[in-house]
């Protein structure tokens, strides 16, 4: 009986597309719009994702322009901004705000280098619990009668294969998000 490893793929490829997500948002000395997915101002009464609000685009290196579709908004998009704490400056003219990324320090670099391999390793973590799932899932199936044990085996050496694969791809995206901020 062949085991049916496509729920492990989906989870080991959701974990990683998390991980590219999450590295995404940790800002490195290049401006670009994925740092401010996480905004989300005040608008209409509810709390709205700053990209269906404005328009959001790169100036040069260390620029981002944001064009609110609706000039009212242009306060407590400036407000939200702020409140992330992304250590930016954010200026208003009559189109839209500013928002400029200063050079980035040696030290706040090594924070950078830090956060990035702490959302790595919760990465790995899930890859882990997703790995034990899969193992416990042939261990029921071995007990129930339904595969014997040398498949079994077989079969979480190449849990264990799929595992360590997602972990190297997980250190890569680590290592250039780790190039990325030392420029």
């Amino acid at each position: 009986m062949a085991y049916d490893f496509s729920k492990l793929k989906t989870q080991i490829t959701e974990t990683e597309e998390w991980l590219v997500r999450e590295l995404g948002g940790v800002r490195t000395g290049r401006a670009t719009p994925t740092l401010l997915d996480a905004i989300k101002p005040e608008a209409y009464g509810s709390r709205t994702a700053l990209k269906d609000i404005a328009s959001i685009a790169t100036e040069d290196a260390r620029t981002i322009r944001v064009v609110p579709w609706d000039k009212e908004l242009m306060k407590p998009i400036e407000k939200a901004i702020t409140e992330a704490d992304l250590g930016v400056g954010v200026s208003t003219d009559e189109q839209g705000l500013r928002v400029s990324f200063p050079q980035l320090t040696s030290e706040r670099r090594e924070q950078l280098s830090k956060i990035a391999g702490d959302k790595t390793e919760q990465a790995k973590v899930t890859l882990r619990a997703h790995r034990t799932d899969a193992i416990k899932a042939l261990d029921a199936t071995e007990k129930d009668g339904g595969m014997g044990e040398d498949e079994v085996k077989r079969l979480k050496a190449e849990v264990q294969k799929m595992i360590d694969a997602a972990n190297e791809s997980l250190g890569a995206v680590l290592k250039r998000k780790e190039d990325e901020i030392s420029q």
